[in-house]
């Protein structure tokens, strides 16, 4: 899947909702609610979706961006830097949808 619309608008957004849900996470913590959490796994899917399609679109710019006389350590502290992104984006996700889908056994 492929979108034409730039993403770059979002990046504030989705970076004030990972706030919101880590300081939600940290509240419940204290209040021990096993619907606050599942409230909070459901909107954390959300954002984490839209982090992972914002990192890969940023990515794609920024190997489509960059010039052909790059250094190799910049080219690598890129892709270093991407697949981190991506990595914490894809593990966000994964850990929140095993609690929806442990939530829905139960």
């Amino acid at each position: 899947m492929v979108t034409k619309k730039d993403l770059t608008g979002m990046a504030q957004f989705l970076m004030m909702g990972l706030i919101g849900i880590i300081i939600a996470m940290v509240v419940n913590i204290f209040i021990g609610s096993t619907m606050m959490q599942t409230i909070i796994s459901m909107i954390a899917v959300v954002i984490f979706t839209g982090l992972t399609a914002y990192d890969t679109q940023k990515l794609k710019n920024m190997a489509v961006t960059l010039p052909d006389n790059a250094s190799g350590a910049m080219v690598r502290k890129g892709a270093i830097m991407g697949a981190l992104s991506l990595y914490l984006d894809f593990m966000g996700l994964f850990i929140h949808l095993m609690h929806l889908l442990g939530v829905a056994r139960e």
